[in-house]
């Protein structure tokens, strides 16, 4: 972690193709560009909040926020007043997934809480350590930590989902295999049972049960297929403590019983 009095380990934009760091800085903490920079920059702030300031005016950075900088675009940024900004940063050169961005001259876009968050801070994480590596292919493995985070934020602008509701889909994703109460989930995101339940279909297409049952059925099939787990034990494994409810439902699904399943010679 990188603070003011450190900062003279920067005292210059480096030379290389794709670098980065982390820093806690201050609110004194303000770095001036005013013919931008041939590179893009991207940030991943961890708590506090900074600003960007571009010829289209200003935006903040907050906890759980991406900002990503387009290259040769006239800029200032810093920490904002009052706080500490504590963020990742990295320079790098375009990418070909930058073009499913928008044409913004700075983007700024918020993750919801759990996995999302935790994919990206990872992903810095493994960027650091790849860059000071700098073992054979390094810059490869850091553009494609970069490539992923450009795509998870292109993904979720396409898609335009209520957060609520992707927070809603990553728990009930993480713990299908647990018995799930309409009214744990709904506390969970903030909202009360009858609302998510109606922003639920809106949103997805289908009910909660419907979506949660359909992805027990999906990972049943992937145990049985690729795990040599038997019908029975798929079915317990990803939540269901009824085979013949289970059964009803893969065969709806699936056009074949689990066993059949299981059993066939042929993929379907």
């Amino acid at each position: 972690m990188i603070r003011e009095h450190q900062l003279d380990k920067y005292p210059y934009m480096p030379t290389d193709i794709i670098f980065g760091d982390h820093f806690d800085m201050g609110d004194s903490y303000n770095l001036r560009r005013p013919t931008g920079i041939d590179n893009w920059l991207i940030v991943y702030t961890l708590s506090g909040e900074g600003y960007f300031r571009t010829p289209s005016g200003e935006k903040r950075c907050g906890a759980g926020q991406i900002g990503i900088l387009r290259a040769g675009v006239p800029h200032e940024y810093g920490t904002v007043k009052g706080q500490r900004w504590n963020f990742f940063w990295a320079h790098f050169r375009k990418l070909p997934e930058s073009d499913y961005l928008p044409n913004e001259e700075i983007l700024i876009h918020g993750l919801p809480e759990g996995y999302l968050q935790e994919r990206v801070y990872s992903g810095f994480r493994n960027f650091f350590h790849d860059s000071q590596d700098r073992s054979s292919f390094w810059v490869s493995l850091c553009e494609n930590t970069l490539r992923d985070i450009i795509l998870l934020i292109a993904q979720r602008l396409e898609k335009k989902i209520d957060s609520r509701i992707e927070q809603a889909l990553q728990l009930l994703s993480q713990t299908m295999a647990n018995e799930i109460r309409i009214d744990d989930l709904a506390k969970s995101v903030g909202l009360s049972s009858s609302r998510l339940s109606h922003l639920f279909k809106q949103e997805v297409g289908v009910s909660v049960l419907e979506h949660l049952n359909g992805m027990r059925l999906r990972q049943a099939a992937l145990l049985m297929e690729h795990m040599g787990r038997t019908a029975t034990e798929a079915s317990l494994d990803v939540g269901f403590n009824n085979y013949n409810h289970f059964a009803t439902l893969f065969r709806k699904a699936y056009q074949m019983s689990p066993r059949h399943f299981v059993n066939r010679k042929d993929p379907p």
